[in-house]
């Protein structure tokens, strides 16, 4: 079996060939037993066998590869259960997303988005020219507390401490505006 894994690391497509229809069978019969459909089972098997190819270099020479077959195809087998649960609670929460989005678009909604929008530009410019721009740089820019402080000459401790005092003037601001 150690001469047919090299040719597979070598790329050889007979080997490719061999090792999957040696190996296949098990892990489909396996995935067939504990996914819903047959043809989930084929597709997985075929996963399994993509990434074990790929991931063959990974594998220890004295280790169980009938067993690494086995750990790859649960693992798949865990993701496909995983990823239709999520979808069927996504699914379950169509017609409360429907109305959200229809709120989203009313008339009064978009006139209070804009409401806030002017409050918040408003507060900006009621700040100190160095608080609106580590503000700016920060949430806008999304620019990291080590490079203000670089823009700034400051100490990162100094920067965090200029970031939390405009912060704070913004929320004193806002909530009188």
């Amino acid at each position: 079996m150690g001469s047919l894994i090299d040719k597979v690391k070598s790329g050889d497509p007979q080997s490719v060939s061999e090792f999957y229809k040696s190996n296949s069978p098990k892990i489909l019969n396996y995935l067939a037993h504990r996914l819903p459909s047959k043809e989930d089972a084929e597709d997985l098997t075929n996963d399994v066998f993509l990434e074990a190819i790929d991931s063959l270099q990974l594998l220890q020479r004295n280790s169980n590869l009938t067993a690494w077959l086995f750990k790859i195809a649960h693992n798949k087998m865990v993701d496909y259960y995983r990823k239709r649960k999520i979808k069927s609670i996504l699914l379950s929460q169509i017609p409360y997303l429907e109305i959200i989005d229809k709120e989203v678009h009313q008339p009064e909604f978009q006139f209070e988005k804009n409401r806030i929008r002017v409050k918040i530009e408003k507060t900006l410019y009621a700040l100190s020219e160095k608080y609106r721009k580590i503000l700016r740089l920060h949430y806008e820019d999304n620019i990291p507390i080590k490079q203000i402080a670089l823009e700034f000459n400051l100490s990162f401790k100094a920067t965090e401490s200029l970031l939390f005092r405009a912060r704070r003037q913004f929320q004193i601001l806002y909530e009188r505006g």
